[in-house]
């Protein structure tokens, strides 16, 4: 089949590299355009990008789609299907019809749960125990297509967003190769709409542990809210990154403090949290330091027992 690829991040050109493995026919590769990137503002390709120079493939990287000659150009590859996975824009509906099947989206969630930008982060942070990839048929909505193939994994236990992201994107290959391969006899599913929620991409602040809340829901913000924009506090007027919590049970409700250290014993921090509950944490990352297990910052004497993390 030829495909015109769309897409930016690892995830994506795992993808991407799934197609290429099974013998399909790339006629043109789309990501965004090349920005900087960390302290010294080094400019830095996108993985598909780097992908698709490796594999010297026809590569696009519009500054703008929403133009007829962009337009133009899209219908000129003559594909079979337009493939998106995690581009990063949403296509107008001339892009969207371009093509004799369309355009398919891989989602990295079990749709119509969690539509948006950030779909495994947000599974994590609100206690999902499952989740899933699915791809629809792209119309001009937020993820709103019909449903054509989907599959469920459990999230596990102990698992950050970044270690679900790796295991879903290896899924969505598949499950892109299957959809590909039966999209003539694949009849599509519409939505429920009415069952739909909103992952939006996440904001710095969304970051900030509110200590009231119940341990488990902390951890799962720590474990959810990775890499950006991680889950911190402040310590005698620091910032104090948290990288990994559990919950390890209950505490007397009417004797917690939260945001209080109520234990240090044997490199263990217990900090107390909302309604009696308790948060062992792991690993942290000092302001201007580098993560750390939290045995070597108690070795250092940075922390007492009564001294309080605030918001």
């Amino acid at each position: 089949m030829k495909i015109v690829f769309m897409g930016t991040p690892a995830a994506a050109a795992l993808s991407l590299e799934r197609l290429l493995e099974t013998g399909h026919e790339i006629v043109g590769v789309y990501t965004q355009p090349d920005r900087p990137s960390g302290r010294g503002n080094k400019i830095v390709f996108s993985a598909v990008k780097d992908l698709a120079l490796k594999r010297d493939l026809r590569l696009f990287q519009p500054a703008k789609i929403k133009t007829p000659d962009a337009l133009a150009e899209f219908r000129s590859l003559s594909a079979d299907v337009a493939v998106v996975v995690a581009y990063g824009r949403i296509l107008p509906e001339g892009f969207l019809d371009a093509f004799q099947n369309g355009a398919v989206n891989v989602h990295f969630s079990l749709l119509p749960k969690y539509r948006g930008a950030a779909p495994v982060n947000w599974a994590i942070v609100n206690g999902e125990t499952t989740t899933g990839v699915t791809t629809i048929r792209m119309n001009t909505g937020l993820d709103t297509g019909d449903i054509l193939l989907s599959r469920e994994i459990e999230i596990g236990a102990d698992e950050t967003a970044p270690q679900l992201m790796d295991r879903l994107a290896v899924i969505g290959g598949d499950v892109l190769v299957e959809t590909l391969d039966k999209i003539d006899t694949i009849d599509p599913v519409p939505q429920a709409h009415e069952e739909a929620t909103f992952a939006p991409i996440m904001k710095r602040e969304d970051g900030l542990i509110d200590w009231s809340m119940k341990s488990a829901e902390i951890a799962a913000r720590v474990r959810g809210f990775q890499p950006f924009p991680g889950s911190f506090t402040f310590h005698e007027g620091k910032r104090l990154n948290i990288w990994s919590a559990r919950a390890v049970g209950a505490g007397d409700k009417d004797r917690t403090v939260p945001g209080a250290i109520g234990s240090i014993d044997d490199g263990r921090l217990l900090v107390e949290a909302g309604s009696g509950t308790t948060l062992l944490i792991d690993e942290i990352q000092l302001e201007g330091k580098k993560r750390m297990a939290v045995r070597e910052a108690l070795n250092s004497g940075h922390f007492k027992i009564g001294q309080r993390f605030t918001s």
